[in-house]
C-alpha cells in the first residue's frame, strides 16, 4: 500500500538511508549517500527527497544538524519490499549446520528447545527465542518417575508423538522408587492415548471419587499426575543469547535494557507476547510500536510457526533493536522454523 505513493525514487532513497543505518547506527545525510551509493543524484536531490520521506512519516531527524534515521514506519516499508521481493540473501554453511545440531538433540524436547534458541542467537548475534509445545497439546503415551533427594521426583513424561517433557516436582510426602514405577504403571493403563486436556479432567474426577475409597497409591498417582498435567498448561520459553544485546549502542541506555529484561524475565510477558504470534501461521515481523508489549517498544521481532505435519506445535524467533538486520535475521527464522518442523515430524 505504501508503493502507491512513493515513487521509485523515493523507495530507493528510503531502502539506501534503511541499509546505510543498519550498518551504522548513524544518522544518514545526504553526502553519506552520494558517497557510498551510486544512484545518480545530486545531494541537493537527495536532500529534498528526505525531507519529503520525513513529512510522510518514514524518517525523522534527531538533531537539527544530524542526518535522517528511519522511523518505524520506514522499517515497515523496507521489510515488506524486501519479503515481496524475497530479497534476502541464501542460507549459508554455518546456517546449514544447524541440521546436524539439532538432529543429536531431536528425542528430548527440552534440550531442542535449548539449542534451537541458542543457534538463533548464534547466528543472527541477537535474543533466540522459542516456544516449547505445549504439554496440554500432547497425547499421553507414558509417565515415567524417577525418585530424587528432598521429596522431588523427576517426571518424565513421553507423548504419543515420541516428544519428550521433563519437569521436577516437590510432593508432600517420601515415596519408594518401587511406588513410583506401580504409579507409572497404574497411569499407564487408565490414560493411555488420552489428549492432556482429557487426562486433566479425569484426573479430577478420579481424584473425587477416590476421597470415598482408600487406596493411597492411587491417591498418590493421582496427586502426582495432576501436579504434571497443571504445570503443562503453559509453554516453556527458552531464551538465549542475552548478553549478545550489551553489546549494541541502542541498548546503551540503562532504561531500554531494564525494560527489555524485564520482558525477558517475566515469562508471563513473553509468553502474551509469542502466544500473539501464533495466532497467523508462519512467518510475523513486529516492529517498534506494533509490538504487543510495551516493554519491547524499542525492539523489533521475527517470529514463525514450527509444525508437525499441519499441526503448529510452537513458535520461534529472534529478538533485536529496531536497526535489526532483517535481510539477514528473516532467512534465518524461516529456516529454521521450516528445520525443526522437520524434525519433529520424522520422529
Amino acid at each position: 500500500m505504501q508503493t502507491e505513493y512513493l515513487n521509485e525514487r523515493c523507495q530507493e532513497i528510503l531502502k539506501v538511508i534503511v541499509h546505510s543505518y543498519i550498518d551504522t547506527a548513524g544518522p544518514v545525510g545526504s553526502r553519506t549517500i552520494t558517497k557510498r551509493y551510486n544512484i545518480g543524484l545530486s545531494p541537493a536531490t537527495i536532500r529534498n527527497i528526505m525531507a519529503d520521506l520525513a513529512d510522510m512519516g518514514f524518517l525523522t531527524q534527531p538533531h537539527t544538524s544530524a542526518g535522517r534515521v528511519p522511523t518505524d514506519k520506514g522499517y515497515r516499508f523496507y521489510v515488506d519490499s524486501i519479503i515481496n521481493s524475497k530479497g534476502f540473501r541464501d542460507i549459508n554453511n554455518a546456517e546449514k549446520e544447524m541440521s546436524s545440531r539439532l538432529e543429536i538433540t531431536k528425542r528430548d524436547i527440552k534440550e531442542l528447545m535449548q539449542e534451537t534458541s541458542r543457534m538463533l542467537s548464534l547466528l543472527s548475534h541477537y535474543l533466540g527465542v522459542v516456544l516449547a509445545p505445549r504439554l496440554e497439546d500432547s497425547t499421553y503415551k507414558r509417565m515415567d518417575f524417577v525418585r530424587l533427594k528432598d521429596r522431588h521426583i523427576l517426571v518424565i513424561f513421553i507423548s504419543d508423538e515420541e516428544i519428550v517433557h521433563n519437569r521436577i516436582i516437590e510432593i508432600d510426602e517420601d515415596i519408594t522408587q518401587k511406588d513410583l514405577n506401580r504409579i507409572s504403571n497404574f497411569l499407564s493403563r487408565e490414560l493411555y492415548g488420552l489428549g492432556l486436556k482429557e487426562v486433566r479432567r479425569r484426573i479430577f474426577s478420579k481424584m473425587y471419587e477416590e476421597k470415598m475409597q482408600c487406596d493411597r497409591l492411587i491417591k498418590r498417582a493421582l496427586s502426582i499426575c495432576r501436579e504434571m498435567v497443571m504445570a503443562g498448561s503453559e509453554g516453556d520459553v527458552y531464551i538465549g543469547g542475552i548478553a549478545d544485546l550489551l553489546d549494541l549502542p541502542e541498548f546503551a541506555d540503562l532504561r531500554k535494557i531494564k525494560e527489555l529484561f524485564k520482558a525477558i524475565e517475566d515469562k508471563h510477558l513473553l509468553l502474551k507476547l509469542l502466544d500473539k504470534t501464533m495466532e497467523t501461521d508462519g512467518l510475523r515481523v513486529f516492529i517498534g510500536e506494533e509490538n504487543p508489549l510495551c516493554e519491547m517498544k524499542n525492539c523489533a521481532i521475527v517470529t514463525s510457526t514450527y509444525k508437525e505435519g499441519d499441526k503448529p506445535l510452537g513458535v520461534l524467533g529472534i529478538i533485536g533493536p529496531t536497526r535489526m538486520n532483517y535481510s539477514e535475521v528473516i532467512p534465518i527464522v524461516d529456516y529454521t522454523a521450516m528445520l525443526l518442523s522437520r524434525l519433529l515430524s520424522q520422529r
